[in-house]
């Protein structure tokens, strides 16, 4: 007899009654992978024999995980690729070639372990994680690109043997998980390097790239970094985002890295590859336009120097418009971000929209607007992501630039709404 009747009925049961690091925050990180290992073990351990790539980091990491991925399936390689949160649906999280798992894999797989998931008591996480590689086992993919959720050494990823690993820029995210230092944070990241694996390293600050150059001689991992990035692939990646030159330049080390292995990479499928970027991988979110006129602009960045990074691109951008153009901000954050370090960051001359996303974990809106308030920023508390960016199109004229983020759950909302 069937477990649930329907396919939201499944999902209610991932998302309600087990842990969900989206909505309750550290309280559903767990701190070993006996559960992720105990639930594989259940399916057969479809995580083993297969070519998997691992990566890690602060910011980029999906960026980067949707290069290579949209690179080997330009190039022909069935690929799977693992990536959280999700923006709009859950089913974004366990792609392969860009399509989404089906409902009635989903399902499928829920009706197949719900004994053991009663049993185990994993999280939302972990059966996610476990539901990735059974798909992707299933699908019997060439490769699999797996991005690491939060950290690297505890995550619910970290029970793969990959061919490489991946890590992308480290900064200040997460401390009260993952350690209250640079050292500590890459420490922790750096737990994805096995031993003799090559890993291919973005750039970033001296401090955590010295404890990640450190592991990987400790694992006799081959190192790949500070590499020349191709000027095509520059002109072929379809993202807008400028920090994306900085994840072109992991992703170089990463291409590098595969060709050691011999797996035959072509210039001209890598460029096909960043070119068609959203339609093999479905990435989104990423300095998502929404609009031309007024310009409207969504992107996820939420941690300090992600938001740092996309501001300086956002002034870059109004410097580019009239004088007279203002700029308008639509933002919302997560209650468990250190919210005064980011809101110091954004520009005090913008019209602010404070709203909450639709989250447990989401921050009020009107106790946002004060803390943003004692800050020097101005604007008011909406209900919702979707009336904020309303009040935000309505008081835009056509020069002005509308800006929706804080929070990954913040463009989640809107472009869930806008469709």
């Amino acid at each position: 007899m069937s477990r649930f009747a329907s396919y939201p009925e499944a999902l209610d049961f991932m998302f309600k009654q087990l842990p969900m690091f989206q909505n309750i925050g550290k309280a559903a990180f767990k701190k070993d992978l006996t559960n992720t290992l105990a639930l594989l073990d259940r399916l057969g351990n479809p995580h083993l024999e297969r070519k998997w790539i691992h990566v890690a980091g602060t910011n980029g990491k999906g960026s980067v995980s949707s290069m290579i991925a949209a690179t080997l399936s330009a190039h022909g390689f069935k690929t799977g690729l693992y990536t959280s949160p999700h923006l709009v649906d859950f089913r974004e999280r366990i792609r392969v070639d860009g399509g989404c798992i089906s409902e009635d894999t989903v399902l499928e797989f829920l009706e197949l372990v719900y004994d053991d998931i009663m049993e185990i008591q994993p999280s939302f996480f972990e059966i996610t994680v476990a539901m990735a590689f059974y798909h992707f086992a299933k699908e019997n993919v060439d490769y699999g690109v797996i991005e690491v959720g939060l950290g690297g050494r505890l995550d619910s990823t970290n029970v793969i043997t990959p061919i490489l690993s991946v890590i992308t820029n480290i900064g200040w995210d997460h401390m009260d998980m993952l350690g209250n230092t640079l050292s500590a944070i890459a420490r922790e990241k750096a737990g994805i390097i096995k031993s003799k694996i090559p890993v291919a390293i973005g750039p970033m600050a001296e401090e955590p790239l010295t404890e990640i150059l450190g592991v990987a001689k400790d694992k006799m991992a081959k190192i790949y970094r500070d590499l020349p990035v191709d000027q095509g692939f520059y002109r072929a990646i379809s993202l807008r985002g400028d920090y994306q030159k900085e994840n072109l330049q992991t992703f170089t080390c990463a291409i590098e890295a595969l060709k050691d292995l011999w797996i035959p990479i072509k210039r001209s499928k890598v460029l096909e590859g960043l070119a068609n970027i959203q339609q093999f991988t479905g990435l989104r979110g990423r300095w998502e336009v929404i609009q031309e006129q007024p310009f409207a602009v969504a992107d996820t960045a939420h941690n300090e120097p992600g938001v740092q990074f996309t501001m300086g691109q956002l002034l870059s951008t109004l410097n580019q418009k009239p004088k007279n153009a203002q700029l308008h901000l639509v933002w919302g954050m997560v209650s468990d971000k250190d919210r005064e370090k980011i809101l110091k960051l954004l520009p005090k001359d913008a019209k602010y929209y404070f709203c909450k996303p639709g989250v447990i974990r989401g921050f009020d809106a009107e106790k946002l607007r004060l803390e943003a308030l004692a800050l020097g920023l101005l604007g008011d508390a909406h209900d919702t992501v979707l009336s904020a960016y309303q009040a935000a199109q309505q008081a835009a004229k056509e020069h002005d630039i509308i800006y929706i983020g804080g929070s990954t759950f913040v463009v989640g909302d809107l472009l869930s709404t806008l469709g």
